[in-house]
């Protein structure tokens, strides 16, 4: 069996869907941090079947709001002093700004690329972005 020890002071993105962590890593930049950084893949879990978790040791900021635009599952615990002072479930934000691409050739976006990709929150529901220009349809997850 393969032990991971706890952190001291840190953050930890929990209930990662399997195969997500290493999206969420790059996402986040994590390769260019001096912190100490554990990604754990395909544990087991209650809630689903696998899942992939990311431990940080050390404070990061992080914009929590535009990890779940990657993985809408997602809970993050502050961890301070070995113990879990703060647990977060991100809510996805009512509009974003560079973190989805529109896919439509034909967007203001495509063509110049100094504009920027801004998409707003149509259906929480069914975690759908819609363009601010063009109005292409964006599912969170897909």
């Amino acid at each position: 069996m393969m032990t991971v020890n706890s952190i001291k002071n840190g953050v930890v993105i929990d209930h990662i869907k399997a195969g997500n962590a290493m999206k969420l890593f790059k996402y986040m930049n994590l390769e260019k941090t001096e912190y100490r950084i554990a990604m754990i893949m395909n544990v087991s879990s209650n809630k689903k079947d696998k899942k992939d978790i990311i431990k940080i040791e050390n404070g990061i900021d992080i914009e929590y709001e535009e990890l779940v635009l990657i993985d809408p599952e997602i809970t993050i615990n502050i961890i301070e002093n070995e113990k879990v002072v703060k647990k977060i479930k991100p809510q996805l934000p009512e509009t974003v700004i560079n973190v989805i691409e529109c896919k439509n050739p034909r967007c203001v976006t495509s063509i110049e690329k100094y504009v920027d990709n801004i998409f707003y929150l149509s259906d929480r529901e069914n975690k759908v972005y819609r363009c601010k220009y063009c109005d292409e349809k964006h599912t969170v997850g897909e």
